[in-house]
């Protein structure tokens, strides 16, 4: 199986250990993309389309739809509480719903964690001191700006989420006819990196390094 190759923006001595919570989130997520359980990745998969539908075909605002929900859940269940003794039925038992702290704990100290290491990372690219990554990241905002103007928020979120539930299942299916296939396209690349490096990169100046700045 390829490893994805992402350079390392943060040495290992460096690097935080990751809450406990992740692993366990992170498998979750793994089972659900790669339709470990067949219902619970249906269902997401189809509530994220329904809630495209809604929203891109139909046109919804968030708002508007929240408010219908509610509207249509509040009138059902006034009118079953008050009709149930002309139909001869027990009272609807309505349950109390209560957002549990834990759930919510976790999920706020990942969003923290992330985004501390995304801001690192972002810290790391902006000090001047590689050049290469600072360029493919340059690169790679350049084409999602580019992809973004293509449709909205939206649709660009629904296709990366339709993408997450295929491509995974897919390449554990065919991986090794893939494998051999990217084995040769990453030496492609590399090759072409190391030609853009030589011809370009090494070409443009740069300025002291901090360990000469010290000395």
């Amino acid at each position: 199986m390829i490893l994805p190759l992402i350079p390392t923006t943060i040495s290992h001595q460096n690097r935080r250990p990751r809450p406990k919570f992740s692993v366990s989130s992170g498998e979750k997520a793994a089972d659900t993309f790669l339709w470990r359980n067949k219902k619970i990745s249906a269902g997401v998969l189809g509530v994220a389309t329904v809630i495209w539908v809604l929203f891109e075909l139909l046109e919804y605002h968030l708002l508007t739809l929240v408010c219908h929900v509610l509207i249509f859940a509040l009138v059902i269940l006034f009118l079953w509480s008050n009709a149930y003794a002309f139909i001869n039925k027990s009272p609807l038992c309505i349950p109390e719903v209560h957002i549990p702290k834990d759930p919510v704990i976790e999920f706020a100290e990942a969003l923290r964690f992330e985004s501390n290491l995304a801001f690192t990372v972002l810290r790391d690219i902006a000090s001047g001191r590689d050049l290469k990554k600072f360029l493919y990241v340059i690169a790679g905002l350049w084409i999602l700006s580019i992809v973004g103007s293509w449709c909205n928020f939206v649709t660009l979120f629904y296709l990366v989420f339709v993408l997450l539930h295929s491509v995974p299942v897919l390449y554990e299916k065919y991986e090794d006819k893939v494998d051999p296939f990217a084995e040769k396209a990453m030496h492609e690349i590399k090759k072409q990196c190391a030609v853009f490096n030589a011809k370009v990169l090494s070409k443009i100046p740069r300025g002291p390094s901090k360990e000469k700045n010290k000395d």
